[in-house]
Order: C-alpha cells, then structure tokens, then sequence
C-alpha cells in the first residue's frame, strides 16, 4: 500500500494530445473510435512563439454529492499471472486509486499523479516548454481528493474506472471524486505498460510497452484489462489486506465505466465476470461486439454524437446494442470530442490549448450526471428521471435509443 504518489498535471495534457482509435485527441475530433490512428494532437498546439506563456494552474471540478473524497494509493501483484506485454518483469503488477466517501474537513489534498508518470507523459508527447505546463504544476492540479480522509460510516457499491487507451487511471478523477461524493467507492485501474506510465510499489514507472505497436490486437488488450479487473476486484472483496478500508465495499453491488478502450474492457469485464452487474462504455469502440446473450444486465452507452449516432459508422455500438439484454441507454452529446468525458479537455483548456465545441466545464458535468444517475438506478435501485428522456436541462444529450 505504498502511495509513490506526486502528481503532475502534464501526464494529463500530454495525454490528451493521443490520438487512436481507442483515445482521440483534438487533431482527430471527428474521427472514430473504431479506427486506430496514430497522430499526436499537440503536434496542432500553438507554436512556441504564440503557445501560452503563463504558468499552468489546473483545477477539477469540486464534487457535487453530500460527502467529500477520501484517497488512497494501493499496489497490487497477480501472482497467478505474468506481466502480458512484459513477461520478463515477472507477474502483473497494478497500481489502483481507491476512492470513497469521506468526512469533510479531513485528510491532506491529494495529488494528481506521481513525478515520475507526469515526467513519463511529457517525454512521450514531447510538451514544449513554453506551454508553462511542468511536472510540478501538472503535480499540483487540484482533485478536490484527500490522502487519508476519514472515512463515512456504512457499505457503498464498488464501481471500478478504466481509463483510454495510452491514457493513465488520472484521467478519469473528477468522475471518481464526484461518484464517491455521491456515496461509491471508486477503483480508479493503471493498466501497467499501457500508459506513459504508472509508478508500481518498488517506485519505478515503466513507459509503454505496446503503444507503438501498429499490429496491436484490442481485442486482445481489452481481455488482458478484464483480468486486470477481475484481479482487482478479487482483492478488493476478499478481506482487507490489499486495502485497509476493504469493509466500505458492498460486495453485492458492482459496476464498472470506462473510457475509450476502458469502455470495451466493462463489456469484457462483464462477460467475463458476473460479478460486475452494470457497465457503461464512454465513447469506445467494442473490442469486440458482445454476442446475444453475454450481457444480460444494465448498459449505458455514451459517446459523441459525431461518433456513435444510431446507424453510424461505428456499426460495434449497432452490433452491441442488438446484443445487449438487460436495462440499456443510447445517448450521445452533441458538439462533445472523444476527450469531453475525461479530464483531459478541461486541462487543455486551462493550459490554453484549443478546445472542442462543447465547453469541457459541461463536458465534465454531463459526464458526471449521467453516469451517477445509470448507477444509482443500477446498483442502488434509486430512479432516476435523468434517464427517461430528453432533459431541458440538458439539451446537448440525445437519446437515441
């Protein structure tokens, strides 16, 4: 339970310069997921004599829920299993955020990411120095999260976060930080060698192993994630020695979100582990299509409408959605990029780079809403009008289905 814990805002804004078919960044808003590019979206960032001068200050959203955002860092070793795009670094290590409901006003703010894995983001994406962004003030981002919060009283369903493809757990914080404020605890999961990096329990943060691979199978990469949580939940549910507040879980009530790639690794997850009772999938192409009769319980899906409007191009979400069994949501945003539902547009905004249509502070918000709303009615049984149709409050979502 090691924390190696010193964030950096760069890993985020370096990763939202990725562009593949499984994490598109701004130099490929319109492009979808389904197909793999490999372009970096800083590439189209200002040039030096015009990119911002100012030092970057990042801020995510505050919570909305009654509770605040306690933190913890914990390491994890699958024995059983070796490293699958690194076998020589023994068995699968995973680095996983774990964050819950917590008492106002306790706990010391909690970083963003570790020195070591914004330095990792940086190097990839080459950030100029000029765009005032350093490991430093990338590690300064506030999450409105809280090292060693104190931790309400009760049991809360478990929802585990899996982030796009070459983007690190990070990057999905302000939805952690909000479902736990509406009473969940969130598993934010590394996938180790799939990121600019993760910092493991012996303190190294190994780069990517497979980003730069242009046979990569994600079918392939999406299983390996399913195991990856199964693995994660195992820990989680059976006692408390892999996390010390292991009692706050309800082991009968889980569900997993994912972004990107990290969205077909929750119907993988799903298929693979019944255990998992309700997934969303952000804005990612299926790896594959589930067949008829694999998913049986609730889906949400989410994505852009330039991406993944009924009878798009993606035909994986059509394939999926004929599939599906159980309670299933279609919705789209209109004027969203393939970034709206992660932190990423945001602190490209704040570092004053180009941002999409859709404002990234609505981005966040309607990512935020819907998905605590598809859980609540999920896991907890709580209807939610927010899923029933168009809200006027809400104009950009469309229901498609």
């Amino acid at each position: 339970m090691k924390r190696n814990r010193r964030i950096s805002a760069v890993a985020v804004l370096a990763l939202a310069a990725l562009v593949t078919g499984t994490g598109a960044g701004f130099a490929a808003t319109t492009t979808s997921s389904a197909t793999p590019v490999a372009t970096h979206a800083f590439d189209t960032a200002p040039a030096p004599a015009t990119a911002p001068t100012r030092s970057f200050q990042g801020t995510l959203p505050a919570p909305t829920g009654p509770y605040a955002a306690g933190e913890d860092v914990i390491h994890l070793t699958d024995a059983s299993r070796p490293d699958p795009w690194v076998p020589s670094s023994g068995p699968r290590q995973l680095t996983v955020t774990m964050v819950y409901p917590a008492v106002p006003g306790t706990g010391t703010p909690a970083p963003y990411m570790t020195l070591a894995e914004a330095a990792g983001v940086i190097q990839r994406q080459k950030l100029p120095a000029s765009s005032g962004v350093t490991p430093q003030n990338l590690s300064s981002v506030t999450t409105h999260a809280f090292d060693g919060a104190r931790p309400q009283r009760g049991k809360y369903p478990l929802v585990v976060l899996s982030p796009a493809y070459e983007n690190p757990r990070m990057t999905l914080t302000s939805l952690a930080t909000d479902l736990a404020s509406h009473g969940y605890v969130v598993a934010l999961v590394g996938h180790t060698h799939e990121d600019n990096g993760e910092t493991l329990a012996n303190g190294q943060t190994p780069p990517c192993a497979i980003c730069d691979d242009p046979t990569l199978d994600f079918d392939s990469v999406a299983a390996s994630r399913a195991l990856d949580v199964s693995f994660v939940i195992d820990q989680l549910t059976h006692g408390n020695t892999a996390w010390r507040l292991a009692h706050l879980i309800d082991k009968h009530e889980i569900g997993m979100a994912g972004h990107s790639l990290g969205g077909a690794a929750a119907a993988a997850t799903m298929i693979a582990d019944p255990r998992v009772r309700a997934g969303v999938n952000m804005d990612g192409s299926f790896h594959p299509a589930p067949m008829p009769g694999q998913i049986n319980r609730p889906f949400l899906l989410l994505g852009t409408a330039a991406n993944h409007p009924a009878g798009g191009h993606d035909t994986t979400w059509e394939q999926a959605w004929a599939a599906l069994g159980g309670y299933k949501k279609w919705l789209t945003v209109t004027d969203a990029d393939h970034f709206s539902f992660s932190d990423l547009d945001l602190l490209h905004q704040e570092a004053g780079f180009p941002r999409p249509p859709l404002s990234p502070e609505r981005g966040v918000v309607i990512t935020r809403e819907y998905v605590t709303a598809f859980f609540d009615q999920t896991l907890k049984g709580i209807h939610s009008p927010l899923l029933d149709g168009p809200s006027p409050n809400n104009p950009e979502v469309l229901f498609q289905h």
